[in-house]
């Protein structure tokens, strides 16, 4: 009994030492963002409509995130996320269960390795410089987020590089296999990116390749398997081009902070190449060849007082022409205007004003009298659309 005691004693001290080591050592955190509110559109599809939509600011989402520290520098990492519509309880992403973002890695403080459904980094360190990351949400993207830095679609089966950041530079690289028995490029998709931040001045740059776009990437929000028969976004902006054999976006942004107050600019080149691919998707229009998309959008915020942001912004979209089955489509051009306010009520909690404007002109990707079409909206029925949005969000 003396002898066993104090060593029962010392085990017992043992075991909780450990217990409370790795509990130091590992974390898992819940997180997440309800962002509703109430739309008001002047046109969608000929009518005027109110309705209430959840997750424009930021879609609404829960999410789980863990670490565990493996010594040596090394630690595991994860990130489990999922939208939803808080206005139905319905999943968002075409009903996935973690759509927004599903990745498992390791790191060191050198960078992370991640694996799963992820972000492109064309979209991470680009993205970040446009207006509709900040404050106007995803109606306030460029048209039919046609170049993709608001994120509306991941990656699937992705091998993800994110650096360190080192002097102001960050670098990330990002391939997805496609996963095509006997042909290694079929739905492959392969981005880059760098950043530096330097003082009130940041830059960044970054290149996205898709190969058939329609399966790989416009259509794997979906518990179901896609269809090339079918075009896998309903935006008559790029609709009809989903016979692409490969989709890419060359990106470049930066902005300049004076103050309280910051300027911005991103320039994005955008491409369906190879048209005509009806094992990608469907062409009725039949057209051929290559058509490419110019966008370039400045913006200004300013934080007039800690707890207020004023936000206006300007986007000009430009498709060009292209062959069809019918002669030669001419394009479309698309102006956007965008303005906000968004008051912060704590660290959590905002309430904001948002106003979003377009205009459209030419002939669109369906071989039509071009029409607007504001991002996650019903297009209108003619060359004008508005959307003044008065919404809450808050983040735990």
């Amino acid at each position: 009994m003396t002898t066993n005691g104090p060593r029962r004693i010392l085990i017992a001290v043992a075991l909780a030492s450990c217990v409370s080591a790795a509990q130091a050592q590992s974390s898992v955190t819940l997180y997440g963002i309800i962002d509703e509110g109430l739309n008001f559109t002047t046109n969608a599809n000929g009518q005027h409509q109110y309705a209430l939509q959840s997750g424009v600011t930021n879609g609404s989402r829960w999410g789980l995130r863990g670490t565990e520290d493996l010594g040596g520098g090394l630690k595991a990492i994860f990130v489990l996320e999922s939208g939803f519509d808080i206005n139905n309880g319905k999943l968002g992403q075409g009903g996935l269960l973690f759509g927004r973002q599903a990745y498992v890695g390791l790191g060191n403080p050198y960078g992370t390795v991640t694996l799963g459904r992820q972000y492109d980094p064309n979209a991470d360190l680009v993205g970040p410089f446009a207006a509709s990351n900040q404050w106007a949400g995803n109606i306030g993207a460029h048209p039919a987020d046609v170049d993709n830095l608001n994120n509306a679609n991941r990656t699937n089966n992705s091998i993800k590089f994110k650096s360190a950041t080192f002097k102001g530079v960050s670098l990330e690289a990002a391939y997805s296999l496609g996963g095509v028995a006997g042909d290694p490029t079929r739905n492959q998709i392969w981005s880059v990116a760098a950043a530096y931040s330097n003082g009130p001045a940041a830059l960044a740059v970054g290149y996205l390749n898709v190969r058939n776009p329609n399966l790989s990437f416009f259509g794997n929000a979906t518990t179901g398997t896609p269809s090339a028969t079918t075009a896998n976004t309903n935006y008559p902006i790029f609709s009809g081009f989903l016979s692409a054999h490969t989709y890419q976006a060359a990106s470049a942004g930066g902005s300049y902070a004076f103050g309280p107050a910051t300027a911005g600019v991103t320039y994005s080149n955008i491409a369906f190449n190879g048209l005509g691919d009806t094992s990608s998707g469907p062409n009725p229009n039949g057209y051929r060849g290559d058509v490419h998309f110019n966008n370039v959008e400045g913006n200004f915020r300013i934080f007039a007082t800690p707890y207020l942001l004023i936000g206006v912004a300007y986007d000009y979209t430009k498709g060009s022409s292209v062959s069809g089955a019918a002669g030669v489509n001419d394009g479309a051009t698309y102006h956007q205007a965008m303005a906000g306010v968004d008051y912060f009520l704590s660290k959590r909690t905002d309430v904001y004003l948002l106003g979003i404007y377009q205009k459209a002109s030419g002939t669109d990707s369906r071989n039509r009298t071009a029409v607007a079409s504001i991002t996650n909206q019903s297009p209108s029925d003619n060359d004008r659309q508005a959307v003044v949005r008065v919404g809450l969000r808050h983040r735990f």
